[in-house]
């Protein structure tokens, strides 16, 4: 009876190597890996499909890249949301905001008396060329900046859902942009250094240009991640945002100033948002379209979600929404270039969103 009893318990005791498979599958490390091994999937997916090898073009690589630099860029200040359990419906308009504002500011004019007594359009860049797109650019971030504020003082201050609220921005800060191009593009009066942020370098006639290697705004992103990346990880307040994710009133209990942490995710997630309009402004031509960004708002969150970030908050990661910006990015450039309609590219993404989000839900089952 003793020796049945010993052996019973021998079965239920876990063995060491147990414990460290499970520590293995749960590292950062390994969802990387995961991740990096489906990008390489749906990538190899089109390479092949595509005829003629398009997709694995110099140009096409090139593109697929500057198209993806605007949606990750955006996803590091979502990251920032999800994983303090929030969300964000109004970065796309924010985008939207942005780029309208640049735009204006490059085309900013005055009329003054002419030698003949009539009045001239002077073009403030054409005598300011330094100063004016310097100016345009701290107004596209700051517009984005303020708006992320209204955001974050709105869901503490009203005590709001974060989806109630930004669904209101969404529009808001739509009108706001149609508002201020007066419902028509912005065309300004001539290009600037802003304009060329996203053009191609490695397909680029310009020697000098193609020395970049990647567009200025691929940079941009490059060193805004790695910001990111290291204040989520070694900051305070990153880690209050994961702490606040995982449970709030936890949080609240140990200290951690909530409302000011929130204000702050959505002031960044602003930052971010200005960025990336920067970018969309380059990529779109150097022109003020406030109907641009149009339900970018989804590629960005699922770019998040497809990283790695849950949407009942605590986790997520910069590398991770930036592999999810690209395999989106893959995924809606890829449907293009082989003939598939947009309904079809807009339901395979939102697909892969409930895939991602069933798969994250499997994960805390397993880990609880």
């Amino acid at each position: 009876m003793t020796a049945s009893r010993n052996h019973a318990t021998r079965l239920v005791l876990p063995e060491p190597w147990v414990g460290r498979l499970l520590a293995w599958q749960e590292s950062p490390w390994i969802h990387s890996l995961g991740r990096f091994l489906a990008l390489a999937v749906v990538f190899g997916f089109f390479a092949v499909c595509v005829e003629g090898g398009k997709f694995y073009s110099p140009r096409n690589l090139e593109n697929i890249l500057r198209q993806s630099a605007v949606y990750a860029t955006a996803s590091l200040g979502m990251t920032m949301i999800i994983i303090s359990a929030g969300i964000d419906l109004s970065v796309g308009s924010m985008i939207a905001l942005a780029v309208v504002t640049v735009a204006w500011v490059l085309d900013w004019h005055v009329a003054t008396p002419g030698a003949s007594g009539g009045t001239q359009v002077v073009y403030l860049v054409e005598r300011h060329p330094v100063l004016i797109p310097w100016l345009a650019l701290l107004a596209g971030i700051l517009v984005s900046v303020v708006a992320g504020i209204c955001n974050g003082v709105a869901i503490v201050g009203l005590r709001v859902v974060p989806f109630i609220v930004t669904l209101g921005t969404m529009g808001i800060f739509r009108g706001l942009a149609k508002g201020l191009a007066d419902e028509k593009d912005i065309y300004p009066h001539q290009d600037t250094w802003l304009t060329r942020l996203m053009d191609p370098t490695l397909t680029s006639n310009d020697p000098g240009w193609r020395t970049w290697l990647l567009p200025p705004g691929v940079w941009i992103l490059i060193v805004a991640a790695v910001v990111a990346a290291l204040f989520l990880r070694y900051s305070r307040p990153g880690r209050y945002m994961y702490a606040i994710g995982s449970n709030e009133e936890t949080a609240r209990l140990c200290g951690v100033p909530v409302a000011r942490i929130k204000i702050l995710t959505y002031t960044l997630a602003g930052l971010f948002a200005g960025l990336a309009g920067l970018m969309q402004f380059s990529f779109i031509g150097g022109i003020g379209q406030p109907t641009s960004a149009v339900s970018y708002e989804l590629f960005i969150i699922a770019a998040v979600v497809i990283g790695g970030g849950s949407l009942m908050g605590g986790q997520g990661s910069i590398l991770g929404s930036v592999i999810g910006a690209l395999i989106i990015t893959i995924l809606y450039m890829g449907g293009q270039q082989m003939g598939w309609p947009k309904w079809v590219q807009e339901a395979v993404i939102g697909l892969i969103i409930i895939l991602a989000v069933v798969i994250d839900r499997l994960r805390q089952r397993e880990t609880s």
